[in-house]
């Protein structure tokens, strides 16, 4: 019964997972569109600016995802450490700790940076684009950045119920 559960969870997770995928592509087709009308009004070093920040944007909340899930990881397993666990291991979890740890305040750091960036930007655009073209560009922006974290957590999710599975596979004879 256990299986027949992980396995249907397992199903109904990538069929999220095509649809946050689908919603993605639509994502960025609408990114292309915004993209040559901000081409077309924009001045070359403008238009410049914007991609940077487009690029960016993806980069940051990638990086900040990826270091705070292996950070969890690592603080599960400081968790799981008893008496029998050798000294050696819970000194290199402290390590990989502290090391995750600096490495996300850096990325909140860039994000922060990206966040200014995002201002500057829209104060450029808001100079060439009607306000219902700015309020397209800030939901591009909004949507973009939900749809790369809603894609993450199903990935993770993925991978724990895989390894779940796995898992209670093996041990069945």
């Amino acid at each position: 019964e256990l299986i027949s559960s992980l396995r249907s969870k397992l199903q109904i997770l990538w069929e999220e997972r095509e649809l946050v995928l689908s919603e993605a592509r639509e994502c960025a087709e609408r990114g292309e569109e915004l993209e040559a009308m901000v081409r077309d009004v924009c001045k070359p070093n403008e238009f410049e600016r914007y991609m940077m920040f487009i690029g960016d944007l993806e980069k940051v909340v990638s990086l900040l995802l990826c270091l705070s899930s292996r950070l969890a990881r690592v603080q599960n397993a400081m968790r799981r450490i008893d008496g029998n666990t050798d000294a050696e291991e819970k000194q290199s979890l402290n390590e990989r700790h502290r090391l995750l740890s600096t490495q996300r305040e850096d990325a909140k750091d860039l994000k922060e940076n990206l966040d200014r960036r995002e201002r500057v930007v829209s104060g450029i655009l808001a100079k060439y684009l009607t306000d219902q073209q700015l309020q397209d560009y800030r939901r591009f922006v909004q949507v973009k950045t939900s749809l790369l974290i809603e894609q993450k957590d199903l990935e993770e999710q993925i991978k724990f119920f895989k390894e779940q599975l796995e898992n209670l596979e093996k041990s069945i004879p």
